[in-house]
């Protein structure tokens, strides 16, 4: 199969098309205000900051809906915390300024999600964006779990990100400074025991085995779709080996997918990992809003240069994962010929 017909030839060829789309993607950024480039999305995790409060007296009520409501604040604003920010702070997406990118990435990475943020870095960014597809290293072979079958790891296994997250955690803790171990456990230490804390004082929870029940189901309230964005925009693309990967510009395209707009989804996870992908992983600076924005230059570069610009909906890959889950998930994956392109 033909993966990129027109696609210009050669290492000199595919840098040349990389410099023009990034030339355009600048001209863009530029003519853009920090409202645009930073604010929009730092907005958006301030408001979901300030909903806790009200998400917290919700649960304290003794109606089921306000009860619910709460659920559901607390969820929503738990995934925008930990995914959209913690994914925006990973790529120092939320500002300029070196010392706020540190600090919000511990917020969000540690204090949040109950990760560590140097491994949290590391794997995303140089691992999975460096290597992005490449099998065995970053082909988001992290999320497969071969001993689960299908209906286990598509329904099942997300309940269990929220306890998982943490104790991965603690194993990476073995392999740092101590310095830094003691002020991950810390970090981490913190922002587990706050929302427990939170829900016994402020909720009016009278057990702890309610509390923590509680915070378990906030916490996963929107792990299924989470595990399932993770998987759904690479594994079943082509992927490649180490010592025949193609340029940067065709690794991204033909291995990254976009999901269309979910407005539940766009609002918790950011739109780099919902609509935007191959826009974020072209340009992994660039802010949620901001790849938004440049969607259009790159959808239409793309596309005039006869460039793969997959898309698909969420719903067809949820039903491809379940048809070839054997086959994607378990089975070792195919080394796509990329012959032509390079």
């Amino acid at each position: 199969m033909e993966l990129a017909r027109g696609a210009s030839k050669g290492d000199g060829g595919a840098e040349a098309l990389l410099g023009e789309l990034e030339g355009l993607v600048q001209d863009v950024v530029r003519a853009s205000s920090w409202w645009e480039l930073h604010g929009v999305d730092c907005a958006i995790l301030a408001l979901s900051l300030l909903a806790l409060p009200a998400g917290f007296l919700c649960l304290s009520s003794e109606n089921v809906l306000v009860f619910a409501i709460g659920i559901a604040i607390l969820g929503v604003c738990h995934s925008t915390l930990t995914v959209k920010g913690s994914h925006l702070a990973t790529h120092g997406a939320l500002t300029k300024s070196k010392r706020w990118s540190k600090i919000w990435l511990l917020f969000f990475v540690e204090v949040c999600s109950a990760f560590t943020a140097e491994f949290g870095k590391f794997s995303h960014v140089n691992m999975h964006h460096g290597y992005t597809n490449m099998v065995g290293l970053g082909d988001s072979s992290t999320w497969k779990l071969p001993c689960l079958n299908c209906y286990v790891y598509m329904f099942l296994a997300p309940f269990l990100i929220p306890i998982i997250t943490p104790l991965v955690a603690l194993e990476r803790l073995w392999k740092v400074e101590l310095r830094i171990a003691l002020r991950t456990l810390g970090l981490i230490s913190l922002g587990l025991y706050s929302q427990y804390w939170l829900l016994l004082n402020v909720s009016g929870f009278r057990s702890p085995s309610s509390a923590l029940a509680c915070m378990l189901l906030i916490r996963a309230l929107l792990a299924h779709p989470f595990l399932h964005v993770n998987i759904f925009q690479h594994i079943g693309l082509p992927m490649f080996s180490r010592d025949k990967k193609p340029q940067r510009i065709h690794m991204m395209t033909l291995g990254v997918l976009n999901l269309p707009r979910l407005p539940v989804l766009d609002w918790a996870f950011g739109h780099s990992l919902i609509s935007c992908h191959v826009e974020h992983h072209l340009f992994p600076k660039l802010s949620d809003n901001m790849c938004l924005k440049v969607k259009p230059v790159v959808s239409r570069f793309l596309h005039e240069k006869q460039l793969p610009y997959q898309e698909d909906s969420y719903l067809a890959r949820f039903r491809l994962f379940l048809s070839r889950y054997e086959e994607l998930m378990v089975q070792a994956p195919l080394i796509t010929e990329v012959v032509g392109l390079q």
